[in-house]
């Protein structure tokens, strides 16, 4: 038995990343006979790969994940949020350009809604970046029909619930009333489905306009209605790096993967045994970095933080080392001895006689200060 570390994957879950479909569909497509592995055609989806083998699809080579990638699109309202529509309508990915590849959504926006939608090709970074105790938060422009009374405000914020559904506390700012409408801007932490329309029209709201602005750190910031662009991937490392690692794949790209459930939490001041340290931009409790046009186009402005420096100046239980962090100064010496009292009580021997003392008597003449 070595100490290899076990690099390999479900199938399923290979090809997901890889951009051929999502983990169902291959398990459908290995029941229908259409996945091969080294010219055995797979029977069962509890089957690990590495990304060495020969992997076909359709007879079709497979070829290994590519670097993670994730896209910020200006989703117009009309467009569904959906590989495939049994309605036959435009979905937004019919509508992306097709040389990015097959990619996934960061959770969705509904027929009517519009704006900031999130897009990857890498379904570890998806499910981490979708889930609640991320703690990012998904603000949004709401125009409504209607009036909002300061009692109204007070149920958003402490949490409504709706046929059954608890939704949670909101932030809800009155923008401006024009004519029979209201702009507000709405904050949550869950999205769940049509969670903002359903929340408002609980205290006599009806949306007629929803507009995503921003999904944790990332805003929609100028981009035009149907424009894409891709996250540089320093600021991808920057905003994600607290949420996933890094692996590599066997051409040497990197992949996100998700983090062991098992690793080690790191202890802050005042912090519980057990209790997983928050860290990064967008987690709760610490100040928000917001992602503009400015950051992304341009990801050498502001310098990210290096993790794995900042790990090796840690010692083995946690606790910064003796060494200094780098452009910190190292903490002053402090001059008064533990062992001297302060009433002028005897002192160690060697020391000054205790007439010296600053609380003492008077100092004989020609005493030293």
């Amino acid at each position: 038995m070595t100490g290899t570390a076990d690099t390999s994957e479900r199938i399923a879950k290979f090809l997901a990343r890889a951009g051929v479909a999502s983990r169902r569909e291959v398990e459908r497509m290995i029941e229908d006979g259409r996945i091969k592995v080294d010219g055995k055609t797979l029977d069962t989806p509890a089957f690990k790969v590495t990304g060495s083998e020969n992997i076909e699809v359709d007879g079709k080579r497979v070829e290994p994940p590519a670097a993670t990638k994730l896209w910020r699109y200006h989703k117009p309202d009309g467009l569904v949020t959906t590989h495939a529509d049994p309605e036959g309508r435009e979905t937004v990915f019919d509508a992306i350009p097709k040389d990015i590849g097959r990619v996934i959504s960061i959770g969705r926006l509904d027929l009517t809604s519009e704006g900031l939608l999130l897009l990857t090709n890498d379904g570890a970074l998806a499910r981490a970046l979708e889930l609640p105790s991320t703690g990012w938060t998904r603000r949004y422009r709401a125009r409504a029909f209607g009036s909002i009374s300061e009692s109204a405000l007070k149920i958003l914020r402490a949490g409504v619930t709706v046929e059954g559904i608890k939704y949670g506390p909101m932030e809800v700012e009155v923008e401006r009333e024009t004519g029979s409408n209201i702009w507000l801007e709405v904050g949550i932490r869950e999205g769940k489905n049509r969670e903002v329309r359903k929340a408002l029209d609980a205290v006599g709201l009806r949306v007629n306009r929803l507009i995503r602005i921003a999904y944790g750190p990332f805003q929609l910031g100028q981009l035009s209605k149907g424009e894409i662009k891709a996250v540089p991937s320093r600021v991808l490392h920057d905003q994600c790096g607290h949420l996933i690692d890094l692996g590599e794949t066997p051409t040497g790209q990197a992949i996100a993967k998700p983090r062991p459930a098992n690793r080690a939490a790191r202890k802050g001041p005042g912090q519980k045994p057990g209790h997983r340290a928050m860290g990064g931009p967008g987690q709760p409790g610490l100040p928000k970095r917001d992602v503009d046009d400015s950051l992304l186009e341009d990801s050498r402005k502001g310098r990210p933080l290096d993790a794995k420096s900042a790990r090796a100046r840690r010692g083995k239980d946690g606790k910064p080392t003796a060494k200094p962090a780098p452009g910190r100064a190292a903490p002053r010496a402090t001059t008064s001895r533990p062992d001297t009292p302060r009433t002028g009580g005897p002192r160690k021997p060697g020391g000054p006689r205790p007439g010296g003392s600053r609380s003492g008597g008077p100092r004989k003449p020609g005493g030293r200060s």
